[in-house]
């Protein structure tokens, strides 16, 4: 097998990428919300112009999946009208922004995003996958979210500006955060960045001037959960996906006034009261928020087997990481897993810590076999 083809660059809604079942059209969410007038008219289109499903994404996006090239340009038309894109493809491309889940109206967070926005069209052109992170809410909980450009705040509550991948960063104020963002932007692409096209893989080369990495940032909170928090509801979408439809049904019972996606295949509502939501997790510990299973058979065309149930299935059974994957593109997941399942011409072949696209430790297992992964490995 040859390896899957990393792309150098992110999905947008003008720039959309193509899947096996057709194409994915990323929307980013302004400030990282979408209203409830919005996402309801977010299901719809993914119902007329995809294969009604929607997906969140690491970096805090939603992906419409299924998009045909005739109806991208319909779709496209229905997104700017729904003030969901960017009127400029390259400002769009530039929008990775990465967005405390707790901001309110008129918080540091809010007023850094609105600063940044208003910015973008004049920063430095960077490598496609670069983005910013604003972990500067009452806790910090973005760790894991990707981005280069990372505004943090120190243990005494100061702002910090740190360059991914070092330990630590260098006090500014609010009013100079957009100036010292570009002027770490112009350092990158001085000190020859856009060859690594990452911060974090450029600093393992060309460290940081030390007056950049003087303060470390506060501590870490606890990972987010499902649940109430104060007025708002944490919920989350097994293998990261949504059915519009019952994402649809969620909104009107819930009459959340907005949907913010978060980072670990959560999204919160806020303004939410409590409701039924029986396609989703509503309670911590869930394995379905952990293991990786594309849509497979028959949702897309070059998988030839069904992915979810099974996932479904073992999620439970198993405790480390697991992939179930339609074919060895592995879209759900290109690094390696504890165990990897993937479909080739009806069955499964298994792999051990390793990608999709590594040789097979056991080759054309049925489905209706794996029942019990303890006694297959």
């Amino acid at each position: 097998m040859t390896a899957p083809l990393v792309k150098g660059w992110c999905p947008g809604a003008h720039r959309p990428m193509l899947s096996g079942d057709g194409l994915v059209v990323r929307v980013r969410p302004f400030r990282g919300e979408l209203t409830a007038v919005q996402v309801l008219a977010l299901c719809d289109l993914a119902g007329r112009f995809g294969n009604g499903t929607l997906d969140l994404t690491s970096r805090g996006n939603i992906q419409i999946r299924g998009v045909t090239g005739v109806g991208h340009p319909q779709l496209l038309k229905a997104l700017d009208g729904l003030g969901l894109i960017d009127a400029d493809p390259a400002v769009e491309a530039r929008r990775n922004i990465l967005v405390a889940p707790d901001r309110r109206a008129g918080d540091l967070t809010d007023r850094l995003c609105a600063e940044l926005l208003r910015a973008l069209p004049a920063f430095p052109a960077l490598p496609e996958k670069m983005g910013v992170v604003l972990d500067t809410g009452a806790e910090a909980v973005l760790s894991a979210g990707s981005g280069d450009f990372r505004f943090e705040l120190a243990e005494d509550g100061g702002l910090i500006l740190r360059a991914d991948g070092a330990a630590m960063g260098w006090p500014i104020s609010e009013s100079s955060a957009v100036e010292a963002s570009v002027e770490l932007a112009d350092w990158f692409i001085a000190t020859g960045g856009r060859a690594a096209g990452r911060m974090a893989r450029h600093l393992r080369r060309e460290p940081l001037p030390p007056d950049w990495r003087r303060v470390a940032p506060r501590t870490q909170g606890p990972a987010p959960e499902p649940g109430r928090i104060g007025a708002d509801l944490i919920l989350g979408a097994p293998f990261g996906s949504l059915r519009a439809q019952a994402l649809a049904i969620l909104m009107q019972e819930s009459d959340a006034s907005a949907l913010r996606p978060m980072l670990g295949r959560l999204f919160r509502l806020t303004g939410a009261r409590d409701c039924t939501a029986p396609e989703f997790v509503t309670a911590p510990g869930s394995r379905l928020l952990d293991v990786h299973a594309c849509p497979g058979a028959p949702f897309c065309p070059q998988a030839t087997v069904e992915t979810r149930s099974l996932a479904t299935r073992l999620a439970p059974l198993t405790q480390g990481s697991l992939h179930v994957s339609g074919c060895a593109k592995g879209c759900a997941l290109q690094r390696a897993a504890e165990i990897t399942l993937v479909g080739r011409d009806g069955a499964f072949d298994l792999i051990r810590n390793g990608p999709p696209a590594d040789p097979p430790l056991r080759r054309g297992i049925a489905p209706s076999h794996i029942t019990d992964l303890t006694g297959m490995i």
